[in-house]
């Protein structure tokens, strides 16, 4: 299937659908769209995050195919997206749609054409930041803006090694049993002391008397 065309005036972008795409979007006219309601425009890889509301009326063959009219709370989409191409962004204001999302191999001419700086999303929508028209009355053009750089992950500390590491691959051999003390032999009972005979020691004989 062939893809809308898109065309730039000087004060208007036109989107041809294809009798196809008309068909499947429930619409007989091409989109007419107001250059100065023209508010930002990103180019993005992937089409189908951006999506939001149900489809009222259209059709929709999910990572396939999407043409027709998305309604939300606040307002309406027109989306012509098809599989994996990369597509435009478009935000309007005071418009019938609040936002067009279209597969197109010409996105860069597109921004080139309408004079826009426009924003490269490969992230989430809310992560794209609109791009001020340059036609617009009293609009000042807004000054790209950079990138956050993605910190670098923290390096993980190294564990600390300990004095004795234990070794968890080897197996622990269990503690040998402290050997119990012998008990010690009982003293052999000492032998009684044989008796000291004491030999008895005679009288002396009695002195003479000397008055004799």
């Amino acid at each position: 299937m062939r893809m809308a065309s898109l065309r730039v005036h000087p004060d208007r972008l036109e989107i041809h659908l294809t009798p196809a795409e008309k068909t499947l979007a429930f619409r007989r006219e091409n989109l007419v769209i107001a250059r100065d309601t023209i508010r930002s425009v990103t180019i993005t890889d992937d089409p189908w995050i951006w999506m939001r509301g149900i489809r009222a009326p259209g059709a929709l063959v999910p990572l396939v195919l999407a043409i027709g009219t998305w309604k939300f709370h606040g307002g309406k989409d027109f989306l012509a997206i098809k599989r994996k191409r990369q597509a435009v962004v478009i935000d309007l204001i005071g418009d019938d749609f609040a936002r067009l999302i279209l597969s197109t191999n010409h996105a860069p001419d597109l921004i080139a054409s309408l004079k826009l700086e426009g924003t490269a999303a490969d992230d989430a929508p809310e992560q794209a930041e609109p791009v001020a028209t340059a036609d617009a009355p009293g609009a000042v053009p807004a000054k790209p803006v950079k990138r956050a750089r993605t910190p670098k992950p923290a390096t993980p500390a190294k564990p600390v090694a300990l004095a004795d590491p234990a070794d968890p691959s080897k197996p622990v051999k269990p503690a040998t049993p402290a050997r119990r003390p012998r008990p010690a032999k009982p003293a052999e009972p000492a032998e009684p002391a044989e008796p000291t005979v004491v030999p008895e020691v005679p009288d002396a004989p009695a002195a003479p008397d000397s008055t004799d």
